[in-house]
């Protein structure tokens, strides 16, 4: 680093919070509830500090739900829950132009994605139509209603669940939704101790409901603006690149370039995580399991995003 940016460093530290302490402190609050999941605990907070969003996908019952809710609620902003069905209306998510007979004028009344986190439980049980309507909050933070623009509250997440059982009723996210995570975590069932601890934790009241926040809002802000800070040179952007450009040219549809910027913001917050101030290859290789399989489709059942992801992982040199 050079001295000036050791100085603006400094300058940052002074004026907020070192974001790996929040990160940290933040996730030993979630664990109060949710046993077994630290690495997926802190890919989440890395997704939150690198301004993006979650896709939790895995077979009911294993605590999804119940992950979203902990992390919402360990902040002091404000919660939404939406509940996806095959009725569901895009309006019932973004909101509605209502009349007002006293004014004779159209007041708008704000759905559930004006929220500081929202969480999209059963995201693929709604039909494209409703799903899209998440496109445009998640992509440039408002929302369009009858030719009107909304901002949403800022910072703003979706942290959204699908189940991986009963196909026949559910529907695939569209690519352009699935680009927009950062992110695709599985939980997967837990290990036996963990299974015995969780089952000792809720005989009685359940954790959740005790859980306090223990950031604000304006601790994310500043978290997140730190993470922007963290320096990328110019050997890591061309590492991404070239991870991005093995994707394309070995799969029918590669990683875009939402996902490469996906995967730098995501590296940024690891390496906050680890203590520096700047990215080295490891935070890539970490963030890129998560980040960019979902965005690859290989056109054959017999080859996965992942195994594309690990073949690139494996070929593209650090240079």
């Amino acid at each position: 680093m050079t001295d000036a940016d050791t100085s603006q460093a400094g300058r940052r530290t002074d004026a907020a919070e070192d974001p790996g302490a929040l990160a940290r402190r933040v996730a030993e609050n979630v664990e109060r509830v949710i046993v077994g999941h630290h690495d997926e605990i802190e890919h989440i907070l890395t997704a939150l500090l690198g301004r993006g969003h979650v896709l939790l996908e895995d077979v009911p019952g294993v605590g999804k739900t119940m992950l979203a809710r902990a992390v919402a609620q360990s902040f002091d902003g404000t919660f939404k829950r939406v509940q996806f069905t095959p009725d569901l209306l895009p309006s019932d998510i973004t909101g509605v132009n209502v009349f007002n007979q006293k004014t004779q004028e159209f007041d708008f009344r704000p759905g559930p994605v004006f929220a500081n986190v929202v969480l999209g439980d059963e995201i693929n049980r709604a039909p494209p139509k409703t799903q899209s309507s998440l496109l445009e909050a998640m992509e440039e933070g408002q929302v369009t209603v009858d030719g009107t623009t909304h901002e949403v509250p800022q910072p703003f997440t979706v942290i959204a669940t699908q189940n991986t059982v009963e196909h026949d009723r559910t529907y695939d996210l569209p690519m352009a939704e699935l680009d927009r995570f950062m992110k695709k975590l599985h939980l997967g069932y837990p290990e036996p101790d963990d299974e015995s601890d969780m089952l000792e934790r809720v005989v009685g009241n359940h954790p959740i409901e005790e859980l306090s926040p223990v950031a604000t809002l304006a601790d994310l802000r500043d978290a997140r603006d730190a993470v922007a800070d963290i320096t990328v040179e110019e050997p890591i952007r061309d590492y991404v690149t070239r991870l991005a450009g093995f994707t394309r040219e070995g799969a029918e549809l590669g990683v875009s370039p939402r996902g490469s910027i996906a995967l730098l913001r995501a590296a940024q917050a690891r390496a906050v995580l680890n203590g520096r101030d700047y990215v080295v290859p490891d935070d890539i290789q970490t963030e890129a399991w998560v980040v960019m399989p979902h965005r690859v489709r290989t056109g054959t059942p017999d080859r996965t995003g992942q195994d594309v992801v690990r073949e690139a992982l494996n070929t593209v040199a650090v240079e």
